[in-house]
């Protein structure tokens, strides 16, 4: 017979004091550090524990007693239920106190390393419909909210497009308006939904892997162009000219999508990279521009998902890299070439090399349809592609940028980056913390001349950093 597990204490009127990381908030009570969604410093609320640990707890605000003066009003109808945009409730000027703070912490306490004043963050211009990609996912089994429980309501569909709950993995929640894009997700989105109502089109059920709808991926660009990409598993007869007939109604009814492409996936998962996508109507790709840059963005594509601030965060990475024309310049993780061909024209030569070998023959596209001759791409585990033979045929770098995923660089990365020994290295970062550990690291070699935090994500915990290391 199990032990009834004790149930875990109500705790009254207790102050919030700080942020935390994964967009929560925390409150320390007797020692011990409780972490909480969707409240912001300065609230004063009740706190019910969901989880206990040793050192630290997490907990739900169940009553709010005072609302902090730092609070302001969330703009979406979904805030609080959806996971995403945490910090919408926090006024965007906390936000970058906080994210600038969360940089200047990381670089101290795991770092360790000499700093220079670090400069103020780089906040986003637009803090509103600032994405240029949003994924939307079907289910026939829609999330339900506590309201809608209470209220004693029957509920005969249950099919919904949005997005997936956090640790509900088959459950989905109907989104009617997201602020994350232009209007044209919405009117996409809601759009299709409609249609498959009114055609009694079946939603995936993602435990029996069956159902007509699956997915939807809208892309749009600075170039006024739109991508849509929809995604159904087509098991059953005539799931086929169903399909088909959607795609003829979205292809009369939105005209701005200039690249409307399916895909048949009948995999476990969502991901498309290794399915074929298929044309129905433009073309399999976008434009992207960049300065007198263009990029070719497709459904597979890596492209920064905020194209106005990427450009701002491309044009410290380049600043830093101090370029006058006659360097060889490394370009580690290098993606779809974007950083690698945005400097090109500042640089003697340039080489990429990246994991993904569909990514590097995007960047080889985009080199030639902007006609850079100075520029190398290879593909390959950046600790089995870049090591010393690699340097003794391709040259040895004068400059190093770097930007790694969120796990940061490999140590063997970082070796070979100290034998390479190049004047400058620009290390551009999605997670602080991978980076200031990996600093620490390139430390016997470099000091840390420059640091600049770059906000991509407003409503989020995430913040990307750019520092410039220059050899002792």
């Amino acid at each position: 017979m199990s032990r009834k597990k004790k149930p875990l204490p109500l705790l009254e009127q207790i102050e919030i004091t700080d942020v935390a990381a994964e967009g929560k908030a925390l409150a320390r009570v007797d020692g011990m550090v409780i972490f909480v969604p969707y409240v912001v410093p300065g609230d004063v609320v009740d706190l019910q524990l969901t989880r206990k640990k040793h050192s630290y707890a997490e907990a739900e605000a169940v009553k709010v007693h005072k609302y902090s003066e730092k609070r302001c009003k969330p703009f979406c109808k979904h805030y609080g239920v959806c996971g995403g945009c945490k910090w919408e409730i926090l006024p965007y000027k906390e936000q970058l106190a906080y994210k600038q703070q969360q940089v200047t912490d990381v670089l101290t306490r795991i770092g360790k390393v000499e700093l220079p004043e670090i400069s103020p963050i780089l906040g986003s211009k637009h803090i509103k419909q600032y994405r240029n990609k949003l994924e939307f996912g079907f289910s026939n089994k829609k999330w339900l909210t506590k309201e809608q429980i209470s209220s004693g309501e029957t509920f005969d569909n249950m099919n919904a497009v949005g997005f997936h709950i956090p640790g509900a993995f088959d459950k989905i929640l109907d989104i009617d308006e997201c602020w994350l894009m232009d209007d044209i997700n919405n009117r996409l989105r809601n759009g299709i939904r409609q249609y498959a109502f009114d055609n009694a089109l079946t939603f995936f059920d993602l435990r029996k892997q069956e159902g007509l709808l699956r997915n939807i991926m809208i892309r749009t660009s600075a170039t006024g162009e739109v991508m849509l990409v929809v995604q159904f598993c087509l098991k059953e007869a005539d799931d086929q000219p169903k399909a088909m007939a959607l795609m003829e109604w979205i292809h009369i009814n939105f005209p701005e999508v200039s690249s409307l492409l399916w895909v048949d996936n009948q995999k476990c998962n969502d991901t498309i990279g290794d399915l074929d996508i298929q044309i129905y109507a433009g073309h399999d790709y976008i434009y992207e521009t960049m300065e007198d840059l263009r990029f070719k963005v497709g459904p597979k594509s890596f492209y920064q998902t905020n194209t106005e601030q990427a450009y701002e965060l491309y044009k410290v990475a380049r600043n830093f890299a101090g370029l006058t024309g006659k360097e060889l310049v490394y370009d580690l993780y290098t993606g779809t070439g974007t950083i690698a061909n945005f400097v090109a024209h500042q640089a003697r030569q340039v080489i990429g090399i990246e994991y993904v070998p569909e990514a590097i023959e995007d960047a080889k596209v985009n080199a030639a349809l902007n006609k850079l001759d100075n520029t190398l791409f290879f593909a390959g585990d950046m600790k089995d592609v870049l090591n010393d033979d690699f340097i003794a045929q391709y040259g040895r770098p004068d400059v190093i940028i770097t930007d790694p995923p969120r796990a940061g660089m490999h140590a063997d990365v970082v070796n070979v980056i100290l034998n390479a020994a190049p004047e400058r290295i620009v290390y551009v970062s999605c997670n602080p913390a991978t980076q200031a550990r990996d600093l620490q690291l390139l430390d016997e070699k470099y000091k840390v001349l420059k640091v600049q935090p770059v906000d991509m994500f407003p409503h989020t915990q995430h913040v990307e950093n750019v520092v410039l290391l220059t050899r002792k």
